[in-house]
């Protein structure tokens, strides 16, 4: 219970007030709801014709108990309407004051599960809002080790989950303690000795319930985690159609899924059947303690107790079953919210991973480029293990091209992902006008920095909105300048609806050279003073390369570069060549000059004339 405390305390904050609006109408609900049954005795009464006394009306400063008088003068005013209108007529105005009561009891029910809908809808939007922006800010080393599959599983799933079993166990845990409250207290006025046997029963029936519901969260959690499997390995599929239908691997993949999703069913069987059992075994637990307390109750009548007469016992029986089901729907909800729990567990690991770049107090928030950047003695390493860069020292200055080379695995892509703050360095520092990207302002760093990837990243959009991504209120005279720079503006009015056109998930309806064209617009249209370029032209055909490399040269023209790159013919005009080889810049100089030292420059150089 205390763990969903603290999840309803971390998000119900913002719905107070319509927590307090259904505990008020829960509590009018009780209370009408125990008036209309209270008029049970003297109708009652009346069709028995078991009341002959003759009432006298009590004041309320009397020395009587407050019970005796609360009953007597009820009767009193019952004999006055009698002798006035007659029993039939009484009986009549009875029925009606119960029809209000009833009214009145019914439409606090409907209000408080009304004023409950929007803390429901509310907590869910909330925690999914929360998940979104912690996924945008966690750093990308955090998806390095989490699959794409399950981190959809938990945003969907999960929060689903939670929506559920939490939210739709607040508003029983709200209503029913209220209602348990007002019954229990009706039948200790009613009779304290048969109330306190029925006490003494409930722990009983309430440890039955209990001991069922041990095991749900565990269970709950695996069940959660192989669907997570199943979305996962879904993900893949999508991404892998081509590799799986050229390799034949239908019937691999089909049974690989197959084996996931049947044992995500057996765990879900488990759960499933646990709690349907709620149900039957509080019904069965629940017709025991009414048998108990019908011998008690009865017992008492036949010995002759004349403080408890058979209507108020009917009365009070009518009373005890209604407070069974409220202790049925708390019974349910005690197996609703271990799942629930067990799901906002996994989305919590994502709300409470660690970031690990965060920003000083008051960074400095830098607004241009204006020298050159500087990598000093720069030492890193992924989770501690092996240094993937060690001691690096490299300057570039404003306005030049530095190009990065060497095999697969030897540090480049990691070397630049560092001056954006992608990941932080172990050791050393890395300074922009002599400001250490520590100190600066994230959002004013990753401004000054435009990237254009070996693999364009798109969106599901138009081609307007792709290239103005990012870029606050960019006109279609902007876009259209940035896709004539890149070589872009012919093929996109080819198409039907030209800059509206939607691309499709992740560009899939464009080309290739398209994409990356498309990309190199949206890094000419924001304009950034540095540029990162990593292996831009590396996976595209002759023709398409040479005009992308058009349009990289006219967006290099006037800005600071780094490439990465593979095809040594791509970057032979650059003002410094890095070669680097295990995390290590073994080479550097010019083109020529790195010809001359006949090293592994010269090597890689060979190798691709060859």
């Amino acid at each position: 219970m205390k763990e969903f405390l603290d999840v309803i305390r971390r998000y119900a904050g913002p719905y107070k007030k319509y927590l307090a609006g259904s505990i008020i109408l829960n509590i009018l609900s009780a209370v009408f709801n125990i008036f209309s049954f209270t008029l049970i005795i003297p109708i009652l009464r009346m069709i028995f014709n078991m009341d002959e006394t003759v009432y006298e009306l009590i004041p309320w400063n009397s020395d009587a108990g407050i019970k005796e008088m609360l009953l007597n003068n009820i009767y009193y005013y019952m004999s006055v309407l009698i002798q006035n209108f007659g029993p039939s007529m009484t009986l009549l105005m009875l029925g009606l004051f119960l029809g209000v009561m009833t009214a009145l009891k019914t439409s606090c029910y409907f209000g408080s599960s009304a004023v409950m809908v929007p803390i429901k809808t509310g907590i869910v939007s909330d925690i999914r809002n929360q998940v979104y922006s912690k996924v945008l800010s966690l750093p990308l080393g955090f998806f390095s080790q989490e699959r794409k599959g399950d981190i959809i599983a938990r945003i969907s799933g999960d929060v689903g989950e939670v929506e559920y079993s939490i939210t739709s166990s607040l508003d029983m845990l709200l209503k029913n303690p209220i209602l348990i409250i007002f019954y229990f207290g009706t039948l200790l006025f009613t009779s304290w000795q048969l109330t306190l046997f029925t006490i003494a029963v409930v722990p009983a029936m309430a440890w039955g319930m209990g001991a069922l519901g041990k095991r749900l969260k565990r269970d709950s959690l695996e069940a959660q985690s192989k669907w997570s499997d199943t979305m996962s390995q879904v993900e893949e599929t999508l991404g892998g159609l081509r590799i799986i239908k050229a390799f034949n691997a239908e019937g691999k993949m089909r049974n690989r899924f197959a084996k996931t999703v049947d044992e995500h069913r057996r765990l879900s069987n488990k759960v499933a059947i646990r709690q349907a059992s709620a149900h039957p075994v509080s019904e069965f637990l629940g017709t025991i303690m009414i048998m108990i307390v019908l011998w008690f109750g009865g017992t008492l009548i036949l010995s002759g107790n004349d403080a408890f007469d058979a209507p108020t016992f009917i009365f009070y029986m009518v009373i005890l079953y209604s407070v069974l089901q409220p202790i049925k729907d708390l019974s349910r909800a005690s197996y609703c919210i271990p799942r629930g729990l067990a799901s906002m567990e996994r989305v919590d690991r994502i709300l409470k991973a660690e970031n690990n770049i965060k920003e000083i107090d008051n960074p400095f928030k830098i607004k241009a480029f204006e020298d050159k950047i500087e990598i000093r003695n720069v030492h890193f390493s992924y989770n501690t293990g092996k240094e993937v860069l060690h001691n690096i020292n490299l300057t570039i200055p404003k306005g030049k091209t530095i190009a990065l080379v060497g095999q697969s695995g030897s540090g480049k892509s990691t070397l630049v992902d560092l001056i954006p703050r992608y990941h932080d360095v172990q050791d050393g520092s890395i300074l922009i006008d002599g400001h250490n990207v520590k100190d600066l302002s994230i959002h004013s760093l990753r401004g000054l920095i435009g990237n254009v990837n070996q693999e364009a990243i798109l969106f599901n959009d138009t081609i307007f909105n792709n290239i103005a991504f990012g870029v606050e209120n960019a006109t279609m005279e902007q876009v259209i300048a940035a896709a004539k720079i890149a070589n872009a503006h012919d093929f996109i009015m080819e198409k039907e609806q030209g800059y509206q056109t939607n691309i499709g998930d992740g560009g899939r309806l464009l080309s290739g050279g398209q994409r990356q064209r498309i990309s190199i617009a949206r890094a000419i249209l924001k304009n950034p003073p540095i540029l990162i370029l990593d292996e831009a032209t590396s996976a595209l055909d002759t023709e398409s390369e040479k005009l992308v490399q058009e349009a990289l040269d006219r967006l290099m023209s006037s800005r600071t570069t780094i490439a990465i790159a593979h095809r040594l013919s791509t970057i032979k005009n650059a003002d410094e060549i890095c070669v680097m080889q295990d995390g290590v810049i073994v080479e550097r100089g010019r083109h020529e000059e790195l010809i001359a030292l006949d090293g592994y420059y010269k090597k890689l150089n060979d190798m691709q004339q060859l």
